[in-house]
């Protein structure tokens, strides 16, 4: 009988699933499905299903491997649990995106010895105030690496106190940097929910179809893990996909290649020396964070095709690195010409069906979306008194917790416009093109292009800025790339490499992206469903 392997990639807008002989590496079948975030088994198990409607049965499936740019995604879209860091020593004060940067006396010395006593009492002090506001704790003391106590002690005095999550530096690194080692504590604090969730979906849907072989996660680094060994250390988990988007270019090209993974939330960047994918062994580099986690050299930009577009009261159209839901593939969309010509409402949030009812009852907001349905983020602030700031913050942490969806105008909606893409219900990206292309003086093709041409500025931007990291040390080149286009010159760039286009939205924008960087672009066989490959592959080799 032959034999299969499963390649899984789940990304904040697409799962996608290869199924692939193991001795010749042919894909037989492939599919792409919408995931669907409040359940994500839901969106797992539609690609699974696909792969057996022929006639593979699942006991000839040998091996699965899964990965995922969702926890790449929350980093970049600053999504996951609410995390509060401790930091204990003498050190010089940095911040994290975080809720809480505390810094309190302790840690060790180079040498392992106690530098000052632990500050218990001010830990005590702060948790009171703290545990309403945090989801889980992340501790980092000078020198743990080293003698790890005053991070136990403290790890034992929050869970006695608050008995949430907490992750301890020395965990999950054995480098000296603090601020990297925090950052990276902090990761598997702020991951760890979306992944158990994440993981669970992926038994609960192999159970579904009938598969029972072993399941290897896709790391960063592009080696696999057992899924068990995730859970409690998620951030290794937070390069899966560019991993598995390294290791599709390379079995593509036998040089030099910039490998460029244009999905839904995200662009992932990665090159490709004589072959083979490049690793970062000091700790990737995704937004804001500097970690500790071995992973493939890349780069991670919140652009994509569902970025939220925005078209300010002077005509500048703008995107934001806010992932939201394209109109087109909204079900049960409200007309656009009803909701978008009121004070420059952009998008729309619509209520999750099914919640339970004391929740409902416990949240404004939900209540208020539950009994009228889909509403404009200002007319939602008006009703139900809360500031339109804090409403900001409030939606995002529904939307993390899958209680609402919002939805806006986006790239993918302007290919709609232009009748590039057909996949959703392009009449809503219509009348929404033609409204916010009556704001801007343009027509409603015009403004279209101009989302698409926005789009293919900031995805060569990313580019550029990946490139520039790789010869120049640090961000040293981030004033000169900014200020490339201004009143007294402007600059052009030629790459010396070829791109290498993946994901569900790269035809569509990397051929004007090189063209202005005067360069090629090929889409291997597959590309669309690139990163599952990569990870078939990936779980091949292991």
């Amino acid at each position: 009988m032959t034999a299969y392997s499963l390649g899984i990639d789940t990304g904040g807008t697409y799962t996608d699933a290869v199924l692939m002989e193991t001795t010749t590496g042919r894909v037989v079948a492939w599919s792409k499905e919408r995931t669907t975030p409040h359940d994500l088994s839901i969106g797992v198990g539609r690609a699974l299903a696909a792969m057996f409607r022929q006639e593979v049965k699942p006991e000839a499936v040998v091996r699965m491997a899964v990965s995922t740019t969702l926890a790449t995604n929350a980093v970049v879209e600053d999504r996951g649990a609410r995390v509060g860091l401790f930091v204990l020593g003498y050190v010089r004060h940095f911040k994290l995106p975080v809720v809480a940067n505390i810094f309190l006396k302790g840690g060790h010395t180079i040498t392992g010895e106690e530098d000052q006593p632990l500050d218990l009492e001010g830990l005590v002090d702060t948790l009171s105030g703290l545990a309403g506001e945090i989801d889980s704790y992340a501790v980092c003391g000078a020198m743990s690496i080293k003698n790890p106590a005053h991070e136990l002690v403290a790890r034992e005095a929050i869970s006695l106190i608050d008995p949430k999550p907490v992750f301890c530096s020395h965990q999950v690194s054995s480098h000296p940097g603090m601020l990297e080692r925090s950052a990276t504590a902090c990761l598997h604090a702020k991951l760890m929910p979306l992944m158990t969730d994440f993981l669970a979906s992926i038994q609960r849907s192999m159970l579904a179809v009938g598969l029972s072989c072993p399941v290897t996660i896709i790391l960063g680094n592009g080696r696999g893990a057992k899924l068990e060994q995730v859970v409690d250390r998620a951030a290794i988990t937070m390069a899966s996909g560019p991993a598995a988007t390294a290791r599709f270019g390379a079995a593509a090209v036998q040089g030099n290649a910039l490998v460029v993974d244009v999905g839904g939330t995200t662009t992932d960047v990665c090159l490709i020396q004589d072959g083979a994918p490049q690793l970062n062994r000091e700790g990737c580099v995704i937004g804001e964070w500097r970690t500790h986690v071995e992973a493939v050299d890349m780069y991670t930009s919140g652009t994509g095709g569902d970025s939220q577009v925005v078209c300010l009261r002077d005509g500048t159209i703008r995107l934001n690195k806010t992932r939201v839901q394209p109109l087109a593939m909204t079900a049960n969309l409200p007309d656009p010409g009803k909701w978008m010509d009121e004070d420059f409402e952009v998008c729309l949030v619509l209520p999750v069906p099914g919640l339970d009812r004391t929740l409902l009852a416990n949240d404004p907001v939900l209540e208020y979306l539950d009994q009228h349905g889909p509403t404009t983020p200002g007319r939602l602030a008006r009703q139900t008194g809360v500031a339109s700031i804090a409403l900001e913050k409030k939606l995002e942490r529904l939307a993390f917790l899958q209680q609402v969806v919002v939805a806006g105008f986006t790239p993918t909606d302007a290919l709609h416009g232009l009748g590039i893409l057909t996949l959703g219900d392009g009449r809503a990206s219509r009348t929404a093109a033609s409204i916010l292309a009556h704001r801007a003086g343009l027509t409603a093709e015009r403004f279209c292009r101009q989302v698409v041409t926005e789009t293919e500025k900031a995805i060569e931007g990313i580019l550029l800025t990946y490139l520039c990291r790789t010869i120049w040390a640090g961000d040293q080149a981030t004033p000169f790339l900014d200020r490339r286009d201004n009143a007294l010159f402007a600059m052009d760039f030629t790459l010396k490499l070829p791109l290498i286009g993946i994901g569900a939205a790269a035809r569509c924008f990397l051929p004007g992206v090189a063209q202005r960087l005067g360069t090629t672009v090929s889409f291997p066989q597959y590309c669309e469903v690139g990163n599952a490959v990569g990870a078939a592959l990936i779980g091949m080799d292991v």
